[in-house]
Order: structure tokens, then C-alpha cells, then sequence
């Protein structure tokens, strides 16, 4: 009998414990539209409401990128950005591309079509 507050606050810890997880999700960008054949590396960069960096990923190719790039990150539902750097075989980054990006609770895979950065 004495325990049994004790197990009590311990289950009812693990229970919030266990809401309050953030779901993984998949982010997965359809590379759609001419001209990324030329583009040798991407840079993936999730930022929040507030404009902070929540996950950056950098994809790299030999010889081109696959028609689709996955982005995994554990992300509460909500607005987010994400900027896309492409960068082709020579020269700078072309400019960003910024996605608008809302997610649901029910949001865990969510697949998008993305158009080639333009040039400078």
C-alpha cells in the first residue's frame, strides 16, 4: 500500500513522457521539371515559425540526383520553411527556393514536387 503512490506518479509520468513525443517524419521532395541533371548537390535546410534552423541536410551526386530526395527529422506539427540550395558541377549555390510547409499531427510522410532552383 505504500508503494502504490509511488507506482501511480511513475504511471502517470511515463504516460506524458510518452505524449508529449515528437513524431518522425519523412519529407520526401519529387525532383520534377528540366535542368536537374546538372545539379551535383543539395542542401536541405527545415526552419521553424521563427526562422530558426531546425534540421539541414546536404544530399550529394555524381552524376545527377535520383527523382526523389527524403528528408527524415522529428518535427511537431506545425508552419515551417525550407530553403533549398542547389549546386551544380562548377560555380556558387544557385539562389534558395523557400517551400512553405505545414504539418499536421496526422502528417508523418508527406510528398511534394519540387522544381529545379533558377539560376543566377
Amino acid at each position: 500500500m505504500k508503494r502504490l503512490p509511488l507506482l501511480l506518479l511513475l504511471a502517470m509520468g511515463l504516460w506524458l513522457w510518452r505524449g508529449s513525443e515528437v513524431p518522425e517524419r519523412e519529407l520526401v521532395w519529387r525532383l520534377v521539371g528540366p535542368g536537374w541533371g546538372e545539379i551535383r548537390a543539395i542542401d536541405l535546410q527545415v526552419k521553424n515559425a521563427d526562422g530558426e534552423l531546425v534540421k539541414r541536410e546536404t544530399h550529394t551526386f555524381q552524376a545527377g540526383p535520383p527523382s526523389s530526395v527524403t528528408l527524415k527529422t522529428e518535427l511537431p506539427a506545425g508552419t515551417y520553411e525550407v530553403w533549398v540550395f542547389a549546386r551544380g558541377e562548377s560555380g556558387p549555390s544557385r539562389p534558395p527556393r523557400v517551400e512553405r510547409l505545414t504539418l499536421g499531427e496526422e502528417d508523418v510522410r508527406v510528398e511534394r514536387g519540387l522544381p529545379v532552383p533558377a539560376s543566377r
